[in-house]
């Protein structure tokens, strides 16, 4: 007798199949778009294989999962081509089909290294920019004509944040002292010349706002996700989620935005999955219930487009709270604690200064707490104070100057070095200089 396949395994390699099917589809159709003309693209999309006329590189070689850590830096680097040609080297043709129309940026997409190495050579790239700690940006490091600059994609208290992995770049740009101050206890042998203190740009630009008003106060409650490794896990979705959201639908008067990391849509944690679907589901049995709340669950858009009608957030140690901090330092602020260990949040994240901790032992008052801050708002001062600890003394329009100001000395210093390494490599040196 012959025993019935195991279904498990039937699946198994069915799946197998398909990923191997859509690996070959999306290898043919990138070989195919690189070999397309130039003019056969559309406008802001150049083919690979042929020199490319910029100074400054944003290079990203994620697939569509992560753009939102390059999708901040697209206003700043359009900005910066009032000074300096810039282009953006994808490496993932997924990428480039999601984001081609999200700017006016011209974008080249190179799949494979060879013809990385080629373009590099082909052109004269001055400087390269980097939004994150992807391992493939080794590949673009390779580049001995560059200055490489590590500009993050947020500025965060979490262990991403400060990675050992800066130290292949040639400069670091973060917001303020915090940072710095993190590198300086976090890593062993680093070189913090390289250190440049932009500010950040993202938060000088102005959106149409991406809420419509509304005549209740709106609370926001935007958790991070659960990171790549535990140390790294500070979301509160799957520890105090469904409570923080069940308070603060129970309060009067109050417009709730639920608004969580992009990648939590698509987490494989069980217990941040089930958390998110109840929050889901919460927020539409309110609206069921009282149509005119309006509360809203926003899985997109542009939650710096959001904050300006936002009067209280609830969130992790992640970019979110900080940039929240920066922009409405008048506002209350809550950061939740997933690990019920006060004296390392507090080692962690100066952030709790100027905010209200939910954690264990305050998330049965967190309704009332919230309640109280909104009626009258005691930490304001403590916030403020916190802001200039992370930011400086930060005014519109200075953290915009400072990147192009900082862009515009590596450019120069790119140059400069580039002639003084082709003077001794040649042996044409002034001896008497």
């Amino acid at each position: 007798m012959h025993s019935q396949p195991d279904a498990s395994l039937s699946r198994a390699v069915r799946r197998r199949s398909t990923r191997a099917v859509r690996w070959r589809l999306s290898k043919l159709r990138a070989e195919l778009a690189l070999r397309l003309a130039p003019d056969s693209l559309p406008p802001q999309i150049a083919a690979a294989r042929v020199p490319v006329d910029a100074e400054v590189v944003a290079y990203f070689p994620d697939g569509p999962d992560r753009l939102y850590q390059l999708d901040q830096w697209l206003p700043v680097l359009e900005a910066l081509t009032a000074s300096h040609r810039v282009v953006i080297v994808l490496r993932d043709i997924r990428s480039l089909f999601a984001v081609q129309n999200r700017t006016t940026l011209p974008i080249v997409c190179i799949t494979t290294l060879l013809d990385l190495m080629n373009l590099y050579d082909m052109s004269e790239f001055k400087v390269g920019i980097y939004v994150n700690n992807s391992q493939r940006n080794f590949h673009s490091l390779n580049n001995p004509r560059m200055l490489h600059v590590h500009v993050n994609h947020g500025e965060s208290d979490k262990l991403s944040s400060f990675s050992n992995q800066v130290k292949a770049y040639d400069r670091v740009f973060v917001a303020g002292q915090v940072a710095v101050d993190r590198y300086r206890e976090a890593l062993i042998a680093f070189d913090e010349s390289k250190v440049v203190m932009v500010g950040r740009p993202q938060l000088d630009l102005t959106f149409d706002p991406e809420l419509s008003q509304s005549s209740r106060r709106t609370v926001m409650y935007a958790p991070t996700w659960e990171g790549e490794s535990e140390s790294n896990n500070w979301t509160s979705l799957d520890r105090f989620g469904v409570q923080i959201v069940e308070q603060i639908l129970a309060l009067p008067d109050v417009r709730l935005v639920y608004k969580p990391h992009p990648r939590v849509a698509k987490t494989l944690n069980r217990g941040v999955a089930r958390a998110h679907q109840k929050i889901v589901g919460l927020v539409q049995a309110a609206n069921a219930r009282d149509p005119g709340a309006e509360h809203r669950t926003r899985m997109d858009g542009n939650i710096l487009a959001m904050f300006g009608r936002v009067d209280a957030l609830v969130g992790d140690i992640s970019s979110v709270t900080l940039d929240y901090l920066y922009l409405r330092p008048e506002c209350p602020l809550f950061l939740t604690d997933r690990r019920d260990d006060r004296a390392l949040l507090e080692n962690d994240s100066p952030l709790t200064m100027g905010a209200d901790v939910v954690d264990s032992s305050t998330i049965g008052a967190f309704g009332a707490t919230l309640a109280s801050l909104l009626a009258d708002d005691t930490r304001h001062a403590d916030r403020q104070k916190t802001r200039e600890h992370y930011f400086g003394d930060l005014q519109p329009g200075d953290s915009s100057k400072r990147f192009a100001d900082a862009i515009e000395r590596l450019v120069a210093e790119r140059d400069e070095l580039l002639v003084g390494h082709r003077r001794v490599t040649t042996g044409d040196v002034d001896e008497h200089s």
